[in-house]
């Protein structure tokens, strides 16, 4: 602006899907389908009957949003739609090749690897993934009903795979922690900085910060390094679209409690250790803030639950470990003496949970299939999603610990360790299982919503 003063983006909120820049809100039940197109007429046709009902997120919290639905394509589903392959050659090689290809460098081996993926995850034939979310079962049903209406008379459109995933009665993931708690302020959209006591009401809460660019997130603005990131092509295609990361993982629940039972001489020790893991207490406590015990007021305080560093409050990793989960997904001021710029690796999560509890106290496997489904979204796949993997969750060298690896989503196989500094002597547990196993995965694309209409419209 002429007078030298910052003026954010105006973004196109009626054209960007919901579930990319607002939170769900809690409680929520819903499902995960996945479809294939054998027919692209038909699966124009279904995208056509669903369009009226893509939450945008203008509207998120308007009554008619009170249930939502979101459209993902994968690479082969944009071919099988009838897509032009002019467009199709502009999207990105990691979208292209997809998650599967790529499982290697994302530490997805072993038990996680492709090959025990649940099928048909990783494979061709998923085209289409829909999302429906709801707060409660008569919402959710009704709009079940919308997608099964929208597949009505199609046999060129197969569901090939469903996954229910509904909120815990604790309404915390299955290790007994509050999640998505942390997420980045995008600049123009304000997510980070809804105060939840009322849908008009805002302010900019505090920890949630630096402001970060709206191109990490929402393709066609600018991004963190000042320039636009590439987009599809034709514009209508990719602006206002983002890609999607979507994983399957098994949590070794039983495992988690064991590890902790093992290494622990207490009940009370066992919570610090597994609040070490995290770098946060059950509640969501943040440990820099609360080093000692569990604080749930801290936690459900907006305005103080996400206000703290780790380079000025706690350097050495003291309070929480510089190993911890959130902190290496978050490393926040913790690397301001070396020139990584966090803000070009963060990612929009969503996480949502599938499967039964596991009964309290339980150290018995009971081989029921449970978990969360991680949903990252951001405008780069590598250099957002493949780096936190690559780079923070699978490597210690950022941080200085060597081969050390994320205690919670690394691909750790039971030879690595986890460092907890203490004074006089740090501790380190060893022989780090392996606690959450990827169960399958996939590279989408989720369009805007005008991107949507042009698909269906798209001539024979």
């Amino acid at each position: 602006m002429a007078d030298g003063t910052h003026q954010a983006p105006v973004l196109e909120l009626d054209d960007i899907q919901g579930t990319l820049l607002r939170q769900r809100p809690s409680p929520y039940t819903g499902t995960y389908f996945l479809l294939r197109v054998d027919d692209p007429a038909d699966g124009r046709r279904m995208l056509q009957r669903l369009l009226p009902h893509v939450a945008s997120a203008a509207r998120w919290w308007d009554p008619p949003s009170r249930a939502w639905l979101s459209v993902a394509l994968s690479h082969s589903g944009l071919r099988a739609l009838g897509v032009p392959q002019a467009s199709l050659d502009s999207f990105p090689d990691a979208f292209h090749e997809g998650m599967a290809a790529r499982a290697e460098r994302l530490g997805d081996t072993g038990e996680s690897s492709p090959e025990h993926w649940d099928a048909p995850l990783g494979s061709r034939d998923v085209h289409i993934a829909v999302t429906l979310f709801a707060p409660d079962e008569a919402a959710l049903e009704a709009l079940l009903e919308v997608g099964r209406a929208a597949l009505r008379d199609l046999p060129g459109v197969q569901m090939i795979y469903r996954l229910d995933a509904s909120q815990l009665p604790t309404k915390r993931t299955h290790l007994g922690f509050v999640d998505g708690i942390g997420e980045p302020d995008i600049e123009g959209a304000g997510v980070a900085s809804i105060l939840q006591a009322g849908r008009d009401h805002y302010g900019y809460l505090p920890g949630f910060g630096p402001t970060i660019k709206a191109g990490e997130f929402v393709l066609g603005y600018e991004n963190q390094l000042g320039r636009l990131t590439p987009i599809p092509q034709p514009d209508v295609l990719g602006r206002n679209g983002t890609y999607v990361a979507f994983r399957k993982l098994h949590l070794k629940v039983a495992d988690f409690r064991r590890y902790l039972h093992d290494n622990a001489s207490s009940p009370e020790e066992e919570e610090l250790l597994a609040a070490k893991m995290i770098g946060r207490w059950p509640s969501g406590a943040p440990l820099v803030l609360a080093p000692d015990h569990d604080d749930p007021d801290l936690a459900v305080d907006p305005t103080r639950a996400n206000d703290f560093i780790y380079h000025e409050q706690d350097p050495t990793g003291l309070r929480c470990p510089v190993g911890a989960h959130i902190r290496r997904m978050n490393p926040r001021d913790s690397l301001t003496d070396t020139i990584v710029d966090v803000r070009l690796h963060r990612a929009l999560r969503r996480g949502t949970t599938y499967g039964p509890m596991l009964p309290e106290g339980q150290l018995e496997d009971d081989g029921a299939e449970r978990g969360i489904v991680f949903i990252f979204m951001g405008a780069d796949l590598v250099r957002q999603f493949e780096f936190l993997k690559t780079q923070w969750a699978n490597d210690g060298d950022f941080v200085g610990l060597g081969t050390e690896k994320d205690p919670l989503i690394g691909d750790n196989d039971g030879t690595g360790m986890f460092t907890i500094p203490h004074r006089p002597v740090r501790r380190r547990l060893k022989q780090l299982p392996r606690f959450a196993v990827t169960k399958g995965g996939e590279y989408l694309f989720m369009p805007g919503i005008h991107a949507l209409k042009w698909i269906a419209e798209l001539a024979a």
